[in-house]
């Protein structure tokens, strides 16, 4: 069948851009805007509203800023101190600074030192005549007088857990929220900023923190340094105590054995001692070296390697040459074999000569093994003889190992102590120099001047933001409240979520548009009375495509539905019947709504007998249908109650009734219920050939009828027809929406005749 391919074709080709398939449709963006402009424009009023109400009540306030740079400490060559901290200047130390500079403690030299307790701003309230608060300030303060009436009253200033006075803690609370310390740039440069009512007074604030700063900074310094010092000088005590004890034990020990003590504090034989151990030592050393390359030597030759690959082996110029020698000799064997046979006297006077080369040199690496071995030979006898001296030595001081070890150790322990009593004493000399005098390590490079202009509220800037922050509410909430509409409102939409054609749009007609020549038309005689309206044509447009579904056996019997009440149904069924009946064809009108006989009261005929009493078998279809003179067609009305529609619609009487009809109609039009909230238009659409749905444009939720359109069937659906259409509010939708509606202007001038 051809019905869904002509169905299709049945639109005008201006909804099917192909630009409008697939991204953002430009047309569809500027139709939204149109619609909506009026609801983002009023978000914006008034949020820009409540911002200039905002702007223009706060207080402005003004921020200056002082600069501070942190040095590097250059420090004069050998007077590095230790027990003084001197950090690099690294992230970490810098965020160090920054919290000093917001401390309470540190503050609070800032508050004593300016009297900012007794400040209007930073202190007590502000006397009378000072400036009024904000707009937002009064609304806070309803709230909190409001709470404060069933507070308990507020008990008298004390002293906090730091014995800091509440007063204090007040202003320094204040003056820590109107201050702010960040680094500038990549530098070690501190920007401190404090923001005051008074220009003059953030400036005069800004340069006294500063100041306190580096104050601080030297004051830190000072009483490092004095604490540095006076450890140091306890600490030189105990030294001095552990010194000297440390050398009278020397002495007692010395005076206890009888030593002979020279000027350089040494005895004589323990001088004489303790140089022939230093050589006994080095020899011992020696013998350990030579005695390692003897016994690796003795590997080397066990394993029959090369002798050469003995480490820190002395280099032979014999051995150079003669290997030399033996690589010419090989290569020129290996020449002479290339071009003649082994027994060539060539090549065996070559190979000779070669054999003796290799005899020289291993009678030479022999001569050097043998030098390693007498060297370890001559080293082992020197060290014999160290200590034969050593003990001869000590043989005659006539001192035992355990007397000079005691001695040697009680001289270790002095020396020791002396050393680090000097290191701690020159230290101390160091540090109490550094007390008394210390370079600063930070300076104001820029002072705070008073500014000009106030830094808050940023009139330009915060405008600005309200108006980007209205447009992004009002665009929110007109694409929200564009979701929001359920109804169907274009084409397009009908096409993406229902995959139907859209037949026609028929417009709303108010009584001025139905008014004639001062008479009132009834709107299904209005195509009748004035055939070249918009209205007529969109009927006519209906008819041809319910027509063009099946351009080979054009549908007869057509059904209209929709899917609930008050969508117009009635009236589109009444005026597509009326406009074939004025067409020439012979029209059938059956009214199939037997709930709501909507049709029936249109023609007066609710008394009189039809569908309901022929299916039945109470009253013949011929005399059931009744000739409309007007309308010029032929009626079916409801008939009489039934409590059981579904049941009579879905029966073979009713089958054959249509039949009947069918063979004596030209044209057929039945006006069933709404599909949603019954099932009596599933069984009519089993005996008709054209099912046309009917919806009212931008009202019905589109999931309800989504939902209700997929009962019918899908070979017998011819389209939608949007009915009830908003003409001023379908314009908002799209240029290619707007023609599809109701024509270009020259159309409609034409339409109008």
């Amino acid at each position: 069948m051809l019905n869904r391919l002509t169905s299709t074709s049945a639109i005008p080709s201006a909804i099917h851009p192909t630009e409008e398939q697939h991204g953002l449709d430009l047309r569809e963006a500027i139709g939204f805007l149109w619609r909506q402009w009026i609801f983002i424009a009023s978000i914006i009023a008034a949020v820009l509203f409540v911002a200039a109400v905002y702007v223009y009540s706060e207080t402005p306030r003004y921020t200056a800023t002082a600069q501070v740079l942190l040095e590097i400490e250059q420090q004069m060559p050998g007077k590095e101190d230790p027990y003084v901290s001197r950090a690099g200047l690294d992230f970490a130390t810098l965020e160090n600074q920054l919290a000093i500079m917001k401390s309470a403690p540190f503050l609070k030299r800032v508050v004593e030192k300016l009297g900012l307790v007794s400040d209007p701003e930073f202190g007590s309230p502000a006397p009378r005549g000072a400036q009024a608060p904000s707009w937002f300030a009064r609304i806070r303060s309803v709230f909190r007088s409001s709470s404060a009436t069933s507070a308990p009253p507020a008990a008298p200033a004390r002293d906090d857990g730091d014995g800091i006075p509440a007063n204090v803690m007040g202003a320094i609370q204040a003056l820590k929220g109107a201050t702010t310390a960040a680094r500038v740039g990549q530098g070690y440069v501190i920007g401190i900023s404090v923001t005051s009512l008074d220009p003059a007074r953030a400036a005069r604030l800004a340069n006294a923190v500063a100041d306190s700063y580096v104050v601080e900074k030297l004051d830190a310094r000072f009483e490092a340094a004095k604490r540095a010092s006076a450890w140091l000088s306890d600490r030189l005590v105990e030294l001095r105590e552990q010194l000297r004890q440390s050398e009278e034990a020397v002495a007692q020990f010395r005076a206890d054995h009888k030593l002979i003590q020279t000027g350089s504090n040494f005895t004589f034989n323990q001088q004489q001692l303790s140089d022939l151990n230093v050589k006994l030592v080095d020899a011992r050393a020696d013998v350990a070296q030579k005695k390692a390359r003897v016994d690796l030597l003795r590997q080397i030759l066990e394993k029959g390697a090369n002798i050469q690959s003995l480490p820190d082996l002395p280099t032979s110029q014999q051995l150079t040459n003669l290997r030399l020698q033996e690589a010419t000799l090989a290569e020129k064997v290996a020449q002479y074999s290339a071009r003649y046979n082994e027994s060539h006297p060539l090549v065996v006077n070559a190979r000779l000569e070669l054999r003796d080369v290799q005899s020289q040199i291993s009678a030479e690496m022999k001569r050097m093994g043998g030098t390693v071995q007498n060297e370890y030979a001559l080293a082992k006898a020197k060290e014999d003889a160290l200590e034969h001296s050593f003990r001869e030595a000590t043989g005659q001081l006539g001192i035992d190992d355990k007397t000079a070890i005691t001695l040697r150790e009680l001289e270790r322990t002095a020396a020791v102590n002396k050393s680090l009593f000097e290191d701690f004493l020159q230290r101390a000399k160091i540090t109490q120099q550094q007390s008394t005098f210390e370079a600063r390590d930070s300076r104001v490079i820029t002072p705070a001047m008073t500014p000009g202009g106030p830094s808050s509220p940023k009139k330009g800037q915060f405008m600005s933001l309200a108006l980007i922050l209205g447009l992004f509410l009002g665009v929110g909430g007109a694409v929200a409240k564009d979701k929001l509409n359920g109804g169907f409102a274009t084409p397009r939409q009908i096409e993406d979520m229902l995959q139907v054609p859209l037949l026609t749009s028929v417009n709303t007609m108010n009584s001025r548009d139905l008014t004639v020549k001062g008479k009132l038309i009834p709107l299904p005689y209005y195509p009748s009375v004035m055939p070249l309206s918009r209205f007529s044509e969109s009927i006519r447009t209906l008819r041809s495509g319910i027509q063009m579904t099946n351009v080979d056996h054009p549908p007869k019997i057509i059904q209209l539905t929709s899917t609930i009440p008050h969508e117009g149904k009635t009236t589109v069924a009444l005026s597509l019947a009326v406009s074939a009946a004025f067409s020439g064809l012979k029209v059938l009108f059956i009214d199939g709504d037997l709930r709501h006989t909507s049709a029936t009261s249109f023609f007066g005929l609710l008394k009189a007998r039809g569908l309901v009493d022929a299916l039945l078998g109470t009253v013949p279809l011929n005399d059931a249908v009744t000739y409309h003179k007007d309308a010029k067609l032929w009626v079916l009305p409801a008939g009489s109650k039934s409590n059981n529609p579904a049941d009579l619609l879905n029966s073979n009487r009713m089958k054959s009734l249509m039949e009947m009809c069918g063979e004596t109609f030209d044209y057929i039009v039945i006006d069933s219920p709404p599909i949603g909230p019954v099932i009596d238009p599933l069984a009519i659409s089993q005996l008709s050939d054209s099912v046309v749905y009917v919806v009212r444009w931008a009202s019905t939720a589109r999931e309800l009828i989504q939902s209700s359109i997929k009962r019918l069937p899908e070979d017998k659906l011819a389209g939608v027809v949007f009915n009830l259409l908003n003409e001023k509010a379908a314009q908002k939708y799209g240029k290619y929406a707007y023609q599809y509606y109701y024509g270009s202007r020259s159309y409609k001038k034409y339409y109008e005749g």
